[in-house]
């Protein structure tokens, strides 16, 4: 076991080691956040995961990395084949997150537990595996995102071996999900979508009982069947061979837009044993998460089968979008947290002119900032992650629906962004290195470059803020959120910064009621602006809260990193130019190392780096 404050010089560089241990602020939030039984159970699983991946999964990742899925598209004899063909290391992985129950825990009780845990805890894991295989966490997330979705949206009860086979702990008999959304025409656009789907009146030759068959169901007059035949083209299909895929498609005579969307589940293999009729037409050159397979997929004739009602797919779908941002976004964190470890070991242990480059003042400072950045992103995700976390336990709960809503866009836009920025500044720490494929770093930029784009652009994301607050009235349940935060936070050294953030939450609050009676040009215009002032305000009222509850305890550290953030991020903040002090270099141990500090070494005002 290794306790802060860590010495970074004792570390080669950032595997081999626990990632759960060396996150300290992770381990605090999860602390805070998870349902107190929950957690009693949850610390020590998360301490092995946190083993497992810095030990082999990190270790099997970047193998992976070199030697990517190939696609056989036909066999010898030119028949379709289907076939994407993996690393063996690819399987290890695999049978390592899965038998450790990253999927299962969520929907079946775990071993030492009568009831399932929540959702929180997969993303928990989620954020550990970041640090190793994004493309990896791709593929588990999509698997958990199935799951969530037939689990929330399938009542007919056809679909329970394969929600079943998703969320068992027996890699053996175990399936992954996927998502096929984007279509070429489309992009965001999903109401765009020409993927058509033809009610089949017979079963096909040969399907077992157990399958969701073809068979007429009475619903609004209208008779229905269960059995679909897709024709279509979808462009960007990660995780593109799971056995579980829900796709979208539709039905003759609905609507256009996504009012007529109908969701489907294609496998990839029928009941029967037979190959679906699709074709996967390449594997796309990508420039990052090589460990998950993503290419175009052409429906011909393909077997899907309707998942609830029809016409309501883009509602169903959702549940997964929601869920895969929220993914987006600690995976992003996760990002952050093992280029943060490279570059404090790197720092620590590489020499210039006679001493450590984390000893110079320049270098002290960017290990400052990125240390924020890291606890500031990673506080907001994991608090987006507990409003889902609380809607999927109870989706008649008004206020975490709307708080999930507004939360989940902003997390995924600005955590991701900041893992681009956070990515290419820790190359250069590397220096030369840094660039070249044998270091990890190389690696983690290309992997972070794919996070803004997946689910949604930022854009979109913006856009989707509005939406909440326009269809759900979100805002009304954010502004009490933040009045919340910042009740009880009354110590003296924390006044003027709650005070500078009162201000700002004056502002934000004011600019949305004022979006509220905007056109929508204009609306749109500052939408982008706005999300990341949510940002800005739920964060540093979140770190002040955090602050006042480590200084009850007698540690100020958490102070000085929300003074930071403040100081850095709010526009009424006193910064400038320093030219008279020199101030990380004053808290580079307790921010960077993790080391306490106690209140009375507070300065008399908050720093300004």
């Amino acid at each position: 076991m290794v306790d802060p404050p860590f010495d970074y010089n004792t570390f080669d560089e950032g595997r081999h080691v626990n990632y759960w241990e060396l996150n300290p602020v992770l381990q605090d939030e999860a602390e805070r956040l998870y349902p107190d039984d929950e957690f009693a159970w949850a610390e020590e699983k998360l301490d092995e995961f946190g083993h497992i991946v810095g030990h082999t999964i990190a270790d099997n990742a970047d193998r992976i990395d070199q030697h990517g899925p190939e696609l056989q598209t036909h066999d010898k004899h030119g028949e379709l084949l289907n076939e994407v063909q993996y690393h063996p290391d690819q399987f290890e992985n695999e049978r390592l997150i899965y038998e450790h129950g990253i999927v299962a825990d969520a929907f079946h009780a775990p071993p030492g537990r009568d009831e399932p845990v929540g959702l929180l805890h997969t993303l928990t894991e989620q954020l550990l595996l970041s640090y190793a295989d994004t493309g990896l966490v791709c593929a588990q997330s999509m698997t958990s995102g199935a799951a969530l979705a037939l689990r929330n949206h399938d009542h007919s009860g056809d679909y329970t071996e394969y929600l079943d086979r998703l969320t068992t702990r027996d890699y053996e008999s175990a399936i992954e999900g996927a998502m096929f959304l984007t279509e070429e025409q489309g992009g965001s656009d999903v109401g765009a979508n020409e993927t058509v789907a033809e009610p089949v009146t017979t079963p096909r030759q040969g399907t077992e009982a157990s399958a969701p068959e073809a068979k007429a169901t009475q619903d609004g007059g209208e008779l229905q069947t269960r059995e679909y035949e897709l024709t279509g083209e979808k462009w960007f299909c990660s995780n593109i061979d799971a056995q579980g895929t829900l796709a979208l498609g539709r039905r003759p005579d609905a609507p256009e837009g996504t009012k007529g969307l109908s969701l489907f589940l294609v496998p990839h293999g029928l009941p029967s044993g037979e190959l679906n009729d699709q074709r996967y037409r390449r594997l796309k050159d990508k420039l990052g998460t090589e460990s998950v397979p993503t290419g175009e997929v052409e429906f011909d004739s393909t077997t899907g089968y309707l998942v609830g009602e029809p016409e309501r797919g883009f509602k169903y779908m959702t549940t997964m979008v929601n869920w895969e941002r929220v993914t987006n976004a600690v995976g992003a964190v996760g990002i952050i947290g093992r280029l943060l470890l490279e570059s404090k070991i790197q720092a620590a242990n590489r020499d210039a002119f006679g001493q450590a480059i984390q000893d110079f003042p320049l270098m002290q400072r960017d290990l400052v900032e990125m240390s924020v950045d890291h606890e500031a992103t990673l506080t907001f995700a994991m608090e987006s992650a507990r409003w889902l976390d609380r809607y999927e336990r109870d989706h008649d709960d008004d206020k975490a629906f709307r708080l999930m809503r507004l939360l989940v866009p902003v997390s995924k836009h600005v955590t991701t962004r900041k893992a681009v920025e956070t990515a290419s500044y820790a190359m250069e720490i590397q220096g030369g290195n840094g660039y070249i494929e044998d270091f990890v770093t190389h690696r983690l930029y290309r992997d972070a470059q794919v996070l803004p784009i997946w689910e949604g652009t930022a854009n979109i994301l913006s856009l989707d803020v509005l939406r909440a607050m326009e269809k759900e009235a979100a805002h009304e349940a954010l502004l009490p959120l933040v009045n919340e935060y910042l009740d009880g936070v009354d110590h003296p050294f924390l006044k003027p910064l709650t005070e500078t953030v009162e201000a700002e939450f004056e502002t934000l609050q004011e600019a949305l009621w004022g979006l509220a009676v905007a056109d929508d040009d204009t609306a749109q215009y500052a939408a982008k602006e706005v999300t990341e002032d949510i940002y800005d305000v739920v964060t540093a009222s979140l770190l002040l809260q955090r602050a006042q509850e480590h200084l009850n305890e007698g540690n100020a550290r958490k102070a000085i990193v929300a003074n930071l953030f403040i100081e850095r991020e709010l526009p009424d903040s006193t910064s400038g130019i320093q030219t008279e002090a020199t101030p990380a270099m004053d808290v580079f141990d307790s921010v960077v190392r993790y080391d306490s500090l106690n209140e009375s070494d507070l300065p008399d005002k908050p720093y300004a780096l």
